[in-house]
């Protein structure tokens, strides 16, 4: 009998105060206190996965939020990922595996394709899940017109939803503008 916790998917309206503050925690010290209000305001709005303990405490999480990103002549709905984090006595159990897997069907039924920023730790999952390094230029487009990124190239991947295509890499995505990171 499979005694793992179950993969719960809620959007961010649906997670209590008491929750939020809980997921807040988990991502603090997974990243070390280098998580910034920044970060955790990227993570909101959209769909969360989430695995708890019995005691209801976050063992890992993941959000999916959406992202407008312009390539060539065309406006996209970017499935972007934020905040993937599984606490350090959990690790190495598959728990980020599933908490992905939950955020790429959302990703497959409700987006273009599917982007995220890689951190050193977390490019290995990314990649062992079939997402791809960009390999084209990226930019933010802001209040006064594009913002090139060129320390973002090579920790951005992107995946295509299922049965979809990704842009090309002959043209720089230009993702939403926002504050904190950019991507």
């Amino acid at each position: 009998m499979d005694r793992s916790p179950a993969v719960r998917v809620a959007h961010t309206s649906e997670l209590t105060a008491s929750e939020r503050g809980r997921i807040r925690g988990l991502l603090d010290a997974a990243f070390d206190g280098d998580f910034s209000d920044e970060d955790w305001e990227h993570s909101l709005g959209g769909v969360h996965a989430l695995l708890c303990d019995a005691a209801g405490r976050p063992i890992a999480h993941g959000s999916v939020v959406q992202r407008r990103v312009l390539h060539a002549d065309r406006s996209y709905r970017a499935g972007y990922v934020e905040a993937v984090a599984v606490r350090a006595d959990h690790r190495r159990a598959g728990h980020g595996h599933r908490v992905m897997a939950a955020l790429e069907h959302v990703i497959d039924t409700a987006y273009d394709f599917g982007a995220l920023s890689a951190s050193d730790a977390g490019a290995a999952l990314y990649a062992a899940r079939g997402w791809q390094v960009w390999p084209g230029r990226l930019a933010a487009l802001g209040p006064a017109g594009p913002v090139p990124l060129p320390e973002e190239e090579g920790t951005t991947y992107i995946r295509p939803a299922a049965g979809g295509a990704l842009p090309a890499a002959g043209h720089p995505l230009r993702f939403d503008w926002r504050e904190g990171d950019l991507l």
